[in-house]
């Protein structure tokens, strides 16, 4: 790791000396912009799709590759490094077809099922118990994502009872005879997915008056609602109008495709104009957190109801022979995860989780295996460096960065993220989205900065099974100097940096 690491940084000086840097000026306040930075909002999405839970997290108890009760050690520990404060299950559009009790009782007795959206066959081996272990073994909170699209209320009633009932009754019974005692908690209950397409397909007016209907059945967990995936304010605004007693919180889904949703585009391989495209995308949903926000806080004055991004990520188009939904992780999707953490960062008045989509082999995953083999992606190295932000406070900033364009495409040279961090600490993320030129920021800080910065030489360097360490963190330092404190960023880079106390 030492060795990589200072290749890194012989590679960022060599940058720094070709190229002209671009000058950005940034202005830190000591001042709040907004509540602090909820854990959750790195959170996970778990989903029954290609090899995302069979062989990339569950190998079952049987296996040679080391696990702890079906659950692959490797991916545990690395998770468990990382931190993983929620994650939402079993799915996605699964979810809208799942019956909670195909995953309960002996195994060996489970029904097999299609799995009509992802393809292939249901074992149902991984149910409710395992999946509960799984998060526990994490540490992790549990959002379960309920069935409104194909089952009646009384079953997601039913699901929620036998999860967490503390008494004698039949579920409680039921579930003690099925190898748990004590109940569990379950904080967050999806109320359906996606129920403008593959959870029902329902007009907004009918979706409203079906999520009250289950909502009303759903007690001490916070109700989630199945919000916009297609940038349709109209549905935000029925459903805050006619639902808005019965959720606690409202849901965005948002993928950041860099061509269209024929032709998603190659998660390697890809040029310059692919490269902005993609990241525009990403600096897109704070266009939609904005839209979503407006409309809530007219329903909503004293923002009681969150705004959960609970599947956000890169969608490329998955390779041929490859498992349904699997692709390549670069540094790019890096970058599309920091600078969307930063967007997140500057709305904590309502977005208080996301969850990125996915954790594993699916999509943007902070890991990807193979058999016994497993590696780590840059997405999970983002979301390492980001660390330091779980229950921070935002802090106000001004940067001052020109931008720069690729054809037609205009993104800013640098984006930036300040916060107070629960230990007292100033924390900084920068990340300098222009792939060929450094960034000089010059600061009003006069203290040291240290942290790490995560970068490489091609725009779509990825971590392999044969080099899994192509993209990782090397370490990061800035002393001050006579016009105080002063960042220098590599091109294509992600910088995240904390100092004793502002001045």
């Amino acid at each position: 790791m030492i060795d990589l690491a200072l290749g890194v940084l012989m590679l960022v000086a060599a940058t720094m000396a070709s190229a002209q840097p671009v000058e950005a000026h940034l202005i830190v306040t000591q001042d709040p912009a907004g509540p602090r930075i909820e854990p959750t909002v790195y959170g996970h999405f778990v989903e029954h799709a290609g090899t995302g839970v069979y062989g990339g997290l569950w190998v079952g108890p049987e296996s040679n590759i080391p696990n702890t009760r079906g659950w692959r050690n490797d991916v545990v520990q690395a998770l468990k490094r990382v931190g993983v404060p929620v994650m939402r299950w079993p799915g996605g559009c699964f979810a809208d077809d799942y019956d909670w009790r195909d995953g309960i009782g002996d195994p060996a007795q489970r029904p097999v099922r299609r799995n009509r959206w992802w393809g292939g066959l249901e074992s149902n081996r991984v149910g409710t118990h395992e999946f509960m272990d799984f998060a526990e073994q994490l540490g992790s909170e549990v959002y379960l994502s309920g069935n409104m699209g194909s089952m009646p209320p009384r079953a997601a009633a039913q699901w929620l009872d036998y999860m967490t009932a503390d008494d004698t009754s039949a579920l409680a019974q039921e579930r003690r005879r099925n190898g748990r005692d004590k109940p569990w908690n379950v904080k967050y209950f999806g109320v359906g997915n996606e129920s403008f397409g593959c959870g029902g397909n329902m007009s907004p007016e009918h979706q409203a008056d079906v999520h009250n209907q289950y909502a009303t059945f759903l007690w001490s967990t916070t109700r989630v609602a199945s919000g916009d995936g297609e940038g349709d304010d109209n549905r935000v605004e029925v459903l805050m109008k006619r639902s808005a007693k019965q959720m606690d919180a409202l849901t965005l889904h948002y993928y950041s495709v860099p061509d269209n949703w024929t032709k998603h585009g190659d998660a390697t391989g890809f040029d310059a104009g692919a490269w902005a495209r993609t990241l525009k995308a990403a600096l897109g949903i704070e266009q939609r957190i904005t839209a979503l926000s407006t409309i809530m806080d007219k329903h909503d004055p004293a923002k009681r109801v969150a705004l959960y991004i609970d599947e956000w990520g890169t969608w490329y188009d998955t390779p041929a022979g490859a498992s349904s939904l699997w692709q390549q992780n670069s540094l790019r999707d890096a970058l599309v995860a920091a600078v969307s953490f930063n967007v997140f960062h500057a709305h904590t008045d309502r977005v208080k989780m996301a969850n990125i989509a996915q954790m594993v082999n699916v999509l943007q995953a902070m890991a990807l295996t193979d058999g016994p083999r497993m590696v780590l992606t840059p997405t999970y190295h983002a979301f390492d460096l980001y660390r330091p932000f779980k229950g921070a406070t935002p802090l106000k900033a001004t940067l001052r960065a020109p931008a720069f364009s690729t054809g037609d495409v205009e993104l800013p040279t640098v984006q930036v993220s300040a916060a107070r961090a629960a230990d007292g600490k100033l924390v900084l993320a920068l990340v300098n989205l222009h792939p060929d030129r450094p960034a000089r920021v010059t600061t009003n800080l006069t203290g040291a900065a240290k942290g790490q910065v995560l970068t490489a030489a091609a725009m779509d360097a990825h971590n392999t099974f044969q080099q899994p360490q192509a993209v990782v963190p090397a370490p990061f330092s800035a002393k001050p100097g006579s016009q105080g404190l002063v960042l220098e960023l590599p091109p294509k880079s992600i910088v995240v940096v904390g100092m004793q106390a502002m001045h």
